[in-house]
């Protein structure tokens, strides 16, 4: 063969190998999004998918990542915790997407994990959760225990006076293990066993009548009482009418609840339940600069002037915005790159102050406690006087107090004892 030829074959096989890089660089990159659109956790979780939609299609508009379109993956879990782990499979296997963004409840979250560990995928998780747990895998962007239940337990026992403590949740992982940590911490304070009540409904459970009527009775005994509610999804528009009905007002029994945000309160009349609080992270009242341009762009998005804003969407804001900053730095969408680049990554919150990617993949946060207002928003009646590190074992639980989570190199341990100086394996899990 001449040696014009050789050339000539040379520059073709360069040519096709340049036309597939740029075809392989103008792939889209995947993001999957496994929320819950149908089911009892709908209620919560469709606004994720819509919020997720939104941010996708802002940061193509502004160009993408990387000079690549976002190509969003949505699925329906329907409030099934083994389809959650289904369809985590198929986004991973089938679709091939980049990162997920995605779950609700705790056990969704704990279904999904071991397919998220096994097929090495991203999984930013964007709601409150029980702790007790650390994945190089997962990024937990909601607030951890210390950062949403220790500091509303504080608030009600120091500045409201509450004495007495009903711990009601939904009868899953999260609000078991929320409400061991609290039972602890409560004894610890000097809390007797007698004045702690503790009960548990299911998903979807409706009538609240025999419920309320006990609590009401509970608080009758001349201690200040309140509850701390972890219950989840649509159990929550019984409950509070029920409160309402049975004449439960903030003044006498105060609610504070960790999973009901503007969401879940834009289906029910609050005027009853003005005066009740809920913990959180974020709030729509917030005045922040940050958080008006949020909500004008919310409701551009929806078309919908009434349209809400709550604590789970600013962590998918959050976190989102931590995955592009991360992939930039990476220079790549590669799994293992993003998961060393993103430590450290800062982003705007909506609050007017910074959140940080810890190295145990967790975020650090403000803590707000906000009081319904008949308007079904929250007005701020506390706040912490800086950003909280969100802490992934409880130092109230004698498993988890000498642990430590930090996913950066060489340790990379998401369970590391501090005392006998070991790892006790990569799937940092606590036993159930």
């Amino acid at each position: 063969m001449s040696i014009r030829k050789h050339v000539k074959l040379g520059l073709s096989a360069l040519a096709l190998s340049i036309s597939f890089n740029t075809v392989a660089a103008e792939d889209p990159i995947k993001v999957g999004i496994l929320h819950s659109l149908s089911g009892t956790m709908a209620i919560s979780e469709s606004t994720l998918k819509d919020t997720m939609l939104m941010l996708i299609e802002k940061q193509n508009e502004a160009g993408g990542i990387l000079g690549r379109q976002l190509e969003p993956v949505v699925v329906d879990p329907a409030s099934n915790w083994p389809l959650f782990a289904e369809k985590a499979r198929e986004l991973l296997a089938k679709e091939k997407v980049d990162v997920i963004f995605g779950n609700w409840t705790s056990v969704s979250r704990k279904s999904v994990l071991p397919v998220i560990e096994e097929l090495n995928g991203l999984l930013f998780y964007p709601v409150q959760y029980e702790g007790e747990e650390s994945s190089e895998n997962v990024f937990y962007t909601g607030a951890a225990p210390n950062q949403q239940a220790i500091p509303a337990v504080n608030y009600l026992m120091n500045d409201i006076g509450v004495e007495r403590w009903v711990l009601a949740g939904t009868d899953y992982v999260y609000p078991r293990t929320t409400n061991k940590i609290l039972e602890t911490y409560l004894k610890a304070q000097g809390v007797a066993a007698e004045d702690i009540m503790i009960n548990y409904t299911p998903f979807g459970h409706s009538n609240w009548q025999a419920i309320v009527s006990d609590i009401k009775a509970f608080g009758s005994a001349g201690k200040k009482t309140a509850v701390v509610s972890t219950i989840n999804g649509d159990a929550n528009v019984p409950f509070y009418r029920e409160l309402g009905n049975q004449g439960i007002d903030a003044a006498d029994i105060p609610v504070v609840a960790f999973s009901v945000g503007e969401q879940e309160l834009s289906g029910i009349d609050t005027g009853p339940l003005v005066g009740h609080l809920a913990a959180w992270n974020y709030f729509m009242s917030v005045d922040a600069d940050a958080n008006y341009d949020f909500i004008d762009a919310w409701v551009a998005y929806t078309g919908r002037e009434d349209a809400v804003t709550n604590d789970p969407m600013e962590a998918h804001y959050i976190g989102f915005n931590m995955y592009v900053e991360a992939v930039k730095k990476a220079g790549t969408t590669d799994v293992n790159a993003v998961k060393d680049a993103i430590i450290g990554v800062a982003v705007p919150n909506l609050t007017g102050g910074i959140a940080t990617m810890m190295p145990n993949h967790h975020i650090t946060k403000p803590v707000l406690i906000g009081e319904i207002q008949d308007n079904g928003q929250f007005s701020v009646v506390w706040q912490t006087p800086s950003t909280v590190v969100g802490d992934a074992w409880s130092d109230f639980l004698p498993g988890s107090k000498d642990l430590i989570s930090d996913w950066r190199k060489p340790m990379s341990c998401g369970n590391f004892n501090v005392v006998t100086g070991t790892c006790g394996g990569k799937a940092a899990v606590a036993a159930e």
